[in-house]
Formats: C-alpha cells, structure tokens, sequence
C-alpha cells in the first residue's frame, strides 16, 4: 500500500550526475516549505558536448546486453538501461539541429493525434481479455530512440521461443502491443531482422470466434483468424492479425500474450520492431499481467548525451521506497491515459499566477493533464505557458536571446557562456508536493552552436508532460492503488 504520509511530508533530491552545481538535482518538497532554491546553474558546454554522437554500433549494445549479469536485489530483478544515444548503428548520423527538428516534427504529430483521440473519445487500442501469468517481478533496459530515428524510448525484449531480441518503442499512451511479422507485405526498417512467427514454438493465432478478438477495436477476420488494425494520429499505423506469443524480458518468461502480428506497417517507429503498450487498458503490457504485478511498472528515461543507463522494471516489489507518490486520475473517456493533478507552476520559488481550473479535468473528461513517454516537449494549456514563458524571461533578462526555433518562441544564445545562471521552474500538485525540475530539462540545446530553447509549448487540448521533463526522474506507477511516485533514486 502506498504511504500516504509520504505526499505531504517528503523531502527527496535525487542526483542525475557526477556535476556539484545545481542543475543536477531534481528536489520534491512539501507544499509549506516550496522549492529549495530559486535559482540553478546550467552547465552550458557539457550541455552541448552530449549532443554530439559517439560512434557505436548495434552490436556493442548486443554485446552489452548478452554479458550484464542479472542481480537479484530484494526480490527483484534489475536490469540496466542504454540511452539510445549511444546506438547510432551506423544509420544516423545527422547533425543535432536536424536530429532535433525531426524530432519536433513527430512531436507536433503525437500530439496532434492524442489530441483527437481524446475529442473523439476513441482509443487506439483494442479491448482486454483474460490470461492467467506465472510472472515474476522484472525488469529491462530502455533506451533513447533519437538515433534510430524515433523520438520516444525503446526497450529490447525477446519474443517468441526461441526469443528473438527485437527494439520495442514504449507507449504509456497506447494499449497494444504488436512486432512487425513476416510475411511483411509493407513493413519500415528496423535494426534487427523482421519477427518470422514460423520460427516461433509458441505463437498462436486467435480465431475469430475469440473473446479477445471480440474485444479488439476495428476487429476483422480472414480465414478464420482475427484481424486487427491500428492508425495512430501522425498516419502511422500497423494492421495484420492477432496471436498470443512468449516475451521474455532478461530471465523472466510471460507466456499467452496478446499480440498484434503486423504485416502492413507505417510510420514512426524507425529502428524498433513494434510497440510495447503500457497505458492503463486492460490489453496493454501492464494490463495483461493483471494481478502478477498489481499494474505496477516504472522507468527512468536516462538524460540525453549522458552516455549512462535508465530502466524500467514491473512489479508492485518493484516499488521504490522513499518515493513521492501523486494520486492518479481515471478518466473514462481515455482509460489508457494516466492523469495527474497538476495544479500550478512554479519560476525561481514563485508561483506563477494561474488558476488551478486551467488544469482540472472536466466532468465531461476533457482538459486534465497527462504524464506521457510518447511525447517530447511539455504542453500546457495556453494562459499557464504564456504565464510560464513570461516569468521565465523576466528572470533571464541577462541572457542573450535568440530567434525562435521549431515549436520554441523562447530561445537564447548561450554560446559564450560555460555555465549560466536560470531560475528553477517547478511543477505544484493538487496532493501537495512541489517537483523543482534540473535545469537540463526545461532548457535544451536546438543545435551544437549553443542555441538553448525553453522546452515548453501551448496547447489547445489537454496538458501533457513530456518526456523532456521527465529524463533521470525514477517514475513509478502503482495502477491498482491508483499513484504515481517520483523518485528517490537516479536513472
């Protein structure tokens, strides 16, 4: 059971790295005593040092995967994370500024489809089904898509028996899980070989007649087997047939899962074999495990250009201890999404004057705010970014500022500097605890010229906070008790 004490009364600092200056911390205090300082340091050079590719090819990181030994701590398995950044597997080379514009570009795209999947409604997923999993607590690695041409994180898992090792983007707003399958009418490079289920021992096609089939969204049948079809906002998609198959994540095996076997594919998803669902439906990754894991998964998306590791682990043991726990919001609208009570922002220690209706969700499900590993860039409703945006130029009237870039009105040049000094921007929940960013994560470099932009953006729709945002924070979700917990540990 979560603490309930720990919301109101914690105190947590988590160190991102080895730096001693103030942009490596990410403090959560109690709403009484506000963030520990007003202002931190950025370090300017370091910053864009790591947005630079170091040659490295897919094969070390195969290497690297085959030889990490797997520790049993406390009951539970942990693995190491690689940040993408360190894969370029020879097919990304680019620059950072086109690396980052591509990535706005399909940022821009996300979230114009979540945008109107929540007007609609709908949902991308299909229904649940019921399975009955011998499945122990577990972990694996995730790592950073930038450089396999993806903006969202991946992670590498076996599938099929003998398990093949394939990429899997994660989605924490999406509830399917599905791999590119031969035969491959229509399918996007990835960096391992294309999933063939006749060399797979346990994959199983669904009939037609099938419970779960019945439950799939935009469900078909072709020879007695279902069909199932997927279009995602950006125009991606991924349409073939239904199965259950083995995935195996480090040592541990999850036998009859439901997945989509994809023989048309577009989209997105460049380098990864598939998607690997984990919003809070019944028929993504968490929630087929059901009970096994009590809906409890976390991650750590590693910082860009650290060169170091992340993680992401499942299992209510999992848990860290000494987190900050937020509560969750369902909205019925879009259970795949998960909801947080955002209720104001913060600039150097003050509160930005906004009212806290502004993030409420509706009783008719729209607005609210939505904790996403999909999406890059933060997104809040328009009067809190203009709030935001203000109070951050007023306490950055020494910094040279620059034109806007991309999606960013609010750019600065900062290529003389080695460090600078920037006012801290918080996060306030309804529940209580303040989260004081890193300074890293709300002012990216946009090029290796030292063009720095504040990585925020307005919104028509709901609030979402990105995965920008969230880099080094350890981030837990306990679905069945309905919280979300922030730290105390690094990635």
């Amino acid at each position: 059971m979560v603490d309930s004490k720990a919301i109101v009364v914690l105190m947590v600092v988590v160190v991102l790295d080895l730096l001693t200056d103030a942009t490596t911390t990410t403090t959560f205090s109690a709403a009484s005593t506000g963030p520990s300082s007003d202002f931190q340091l950025l370090n300017v050079k370091e910053t864009i040092a790591g947005t630079k590719l170091r040659p490295s090819t897919l094969s070390d990181y195969q290497e690297l995967s085959t030889n990490n030994k797997h520790r049993e701590v406390k009951d539970k398995w942990k693995l190491k994370l690689v940040h993408r950044d360190v894969i370029s597997a020879g097919k990304n080379h680019s620059d950072h500024r086109t690396r980052f514009h591509q990535r706005m570009k399909r940022d821009v795209k996300r979230v114009a489809g979540l945008n109107r999947r929540l007007s609609s409604g709908g949902t991308t997923s299909y229904g649940g089904g019921e399975a009955n999993y011998q499945v122990e607590d577990f972990g694996s690695e995730v790592i950073s898509g930038m450089d396999q041409g993806s903006g969202e994180y991946f992670v590498r898992i076996g599938v099929g028996s003998p398990p093949r090792s394939q990429y899997m983007v994660i989605d924490s707003g999406s509830d399917i899980v599905w791999v590119q399958c031969q035969p491959c009418s229509q399918c996007y490079h990835q960096s391992d070989p294309v999933f063939d289920p006749a060399n797979s021992a346990s994959f199983a096609g669904v009939a037609c007649t099938s419970t779960v089939c019945d439950r799939l969204e935009n469900a078909g049948c072709h020879a007695g087997r279902c069909r199932y079809e997927v279009s995602y906002g950006d125009g991606s998609y991924t349409k073939g047939t239904l199965a259950l198959e083995t995935l195996t994540f480090g040592r541990t095996v999850v036998r009859n899962v439901a997945i989509g076997c994809g023989h048309r594919n577009r989209g997105m998803f460049i380098g990864a074999a598939g998607l690997l669902g984990l919003g809070g439906g019944s028929m993504s990754f968490v929630g087929q495990l059901g009970g096994q894991t009590g809906g409890a998964f976390g991650y750590c998306l590693v910082s860009r250009g650290t060169g170091s590791y992340g993680s992401m682990i499942f299992g209510r043991r999992n848990m860290p201890v000494g987190a900050v726990w937020i509560p969750l919001i369902r909205n019925p609208r879009a259970p795949s999404f998960y909801y947080v009570g955002l209720s104001g922002l913060g600039v150097g220690g003050t509160r930005v004057p906004v009212s806290e209706e502004v993030f409420q969700l509706s009783e008719s499900g729209y607005g609210g705010v939505i904790m996403d590993t999909g999406t890059a860039v933060t997104r809040l409703p328009s009067a809190a970014y203009e709030a935001l945006r203000d109070s951050f130029i007023a306490g950055t009237t020494n910094l040279p500022r620059t034109s806007p870039v991309s999606i960013f009105d609010t750019c600065y040049d900062l290529f003389d500097f080695a460090m600078v000094r920037v006012p801290t921007v918080s996060f306030y929940f309804s529940s209580g605890p303040v989260l004081t960013l890193p300074a890293r994560n709300f002012l990216i470099p946009v090029d290796e010229m030292g063009t720095f932009c504040f990585a925020f953006a307005p919104t028509s729709g709901p609030g979402i906070i990105g995965n920008i945002q969230q880099e080094g924070i350890q981030i837990s979700f306990d679905g069945a008790n309905g919280f979300v917990g922030f730290g105390p540990n690094t990635c």
